[in-house]
């Protein structure tokens, strides 16, 4: 059984997530450096079986692509191009930033933990990887 991997792709940084290897829980891993992601990503699918990669998809709130899909669609090429034997999902990440920050804050982090992107980052990668879970679970209802 392989996991499902989260990527919340942005121009500086990449937060990711990743489900447990029964796909029940999703957590956050790590953030990387944009221009590091490939690098990660080979030595992670060495050490770890992923079945899927679900990539956050900015849009607006009429549904239209946001500016970032600029920085993304090269991005998910050159995933296809480099990983081409694991499958790529893109899934909405509208409010997802918003969402982390919530979360942050429910969880009682202090200010300058907030301030952090970093994790920002991650926990939006988780809220997408979450988003997509549920959205299967709901499927099969």
């Amino acid at each position: 059984m392989g996991r499902i991997l989260a990527i919340d792709y942005g121009q500086k940084r990449v937060g990711i997530a990743v489900t447990d290897p029964c796909k029940i829980i999703a957590n956050g891993l790590t953030t990387v450096n944009s221009g590091e992601i490939f690098n990660f990503l080979t030595e992670y699918f060495q050490k770890e079986s992923v079945e899927l990669v679900v990539v956050g998809h900015p849009r607006q709130m009429n549904y239209e692509d946001s500016a970032s899909m600029r920085l993304i669609e090269p991005f998910v090429r050159g995933f296809k191009k480099k990983f081409p034997t694991i499958p790529v999902q893109m899934v909405d990440e509208r409010f997802t930033s918003v969402l982390a920050h919530q979360a942050m804050l429910d969880g009682g982090l202090k200010k300058k933990a907030r301030q952090n992107k970093a994790l920002v980052d991650e926990i939006s990668a988780t809220i997408i990887l979450q988003s997509y879970m549920e959205s299967q679970r709901n499927s099969f209802l």
